[in-house]
């Protein structure tokens, strides 16, 4: 299973947000980030935190991308 989180990079350059900015409100530990940045899987708790910070539902964060 591959994911991809690149709709959610786009959303925070859509809002005029940085990283360390979305890191810091939603309260997301550095190594998550790293797992974000790598599009590596993370706790839908902190998904869901990302979400309410950027005022958005999961489709828009995230990605399903089927393997062949």
């Amino acid at each position: 299973m591959a994911i991809s989180y690149k709709k959610m990079w786009k959303l925070l350059i859509d809002k005029n947000m940085s990283m360390a900015d979305l890191r810091k409100i939603a309260n997301i530990a550095p190594n998550t980030m790293t797992k974000l940045r790598r599009n590596e899987p993370v706790n839908l708790a902190i998904l869901g935190r990302v979400c309410a910070v950027l005022q958005c539902d999961f489709v828009d964060i995230i990605e399903y991308i089927p393997e062949e």
